[in-house]
């Protein structure tokens, strides 16, 4: 059986990019020899591939919402595998209105789609994806894997998950994208590793001076809908888990602040082990 591990593909909050700036979030999950791909923001086909991934193994995808920098790139990660060689079925889970958008996706590369299916001989990508719309609870249970959702708080969306990744041996949740809820400290209780969403307070306003698009809407929707580093830390020792991997980085290209920053955010409030996110960290489980 090959090593479980958890890879932050990408690590920035938000879908915007800026030179020098790390990728906006997705993530591959290895739990007895499964590969999930969970979220798909822009980069994630790279990632994927930068891990050792072939993408024509591709087969398990979850999206834990409906904002750009989470699904982003599922359709392109979707087409450049089946271009790489993929023939097995790939299953996708995600929110409501999922569906919709892989509808969209396959309308707008029909052309390209049916062009590759006649001349390279190609078997239809409309027929290998499945894609499932989810609500809270079991999500999946099969061949050892069950995955759970719980709904966060993360307005104006009201579909907005969490997920539990459990196997035999090992238990992994990602907060998705939320304010603190109390519902995730019971929803990861003694998780082995909690991928928490998370801001670091003191660098937001400068952050908010170096987008410059004029509008308080943006610090508003920050802070109602978003976690401070210091709130993460404190529901991973409420709910009693081994390890806290920050990602969804707000900021998370400020060279201003460091690792150090960060760490310090959390020490009042979490004594085990932090992780402070990077683009393409490998954590092993």
């Amino acid at each position: 059986m090959s090593e479980n591990y958890v890879a932050l593909l990408g690590t920035k909050g938000g879908p915007a990019i800026r030179p020098g700036s790390s990728m906006p979030t997705s993530n591959l999950f290895v739990l007895n020899d499964k590969k999930i791909v969970v979220d798909c923001g822009l980069g994630v086909t790279k990632g994927l591939v930068d891990q050792g991934m072939q993408l024509k193994d591709l087969s398990l995808i979850f999206i834990t919402h409906l904002h750009s920098d989470h699904y982003l790139e599922l359709g392109p990660l979707l087409h450049t595998s089946w271009t790489a060689g993929l023939k097995t079925p790939v299953d996708v889970y995600g929110p409501p209105g999922l569906v919709n958008y892989w509808l969209a996706f396959l309308m707008s590369m029909k052309a390209d789609i049916d062009l590759r299916m006649e001349d390279e001989g190609r078997p239809d990508i409309r027929e290998l994806v499945k894609v499932y719309e989810i609500d809270e609870g079991t999500v999946m249970d099969h061949d050892g894997l069950v995955v759970s959702a719980i709904r966060t708080e993360h307005p104006p969306l009201t579909d907005c998950f969490a997920l539990s990744f459990k196997t035999a041996d090992t238990h992994v949740v990602c907060s998705g994208d939320t304010a603190p809820i109390a519902a995730l400290e019971h929803f990861a209780k003694g998780a082995d590793l909690l991928v928490h969403e998370a801001m670091l307070e003191s660098a937001l306003p400068a952050l908010m001076e170096r987008i410059g698009n004029g509008s308080d809407k943006l610090m508003a929707h920050w802070l109602r809908s978003h976690t401070f580093a210091h709130d993460a830390a404190k529901t991973a020792t409420r709910a009693g888990v081994k390890r806290l991997a920050l990602s969804h980085l707000i900021p998370s290209d400020d060279p201003s602040y460091s690792e150090t920053d960060w760490q310090n955010a959390v020490d009042e409030h979490w004594e085990g082990e932090l992780i402070v996110g990077k683009d393409g960290l490998k954590i092993a489980l």
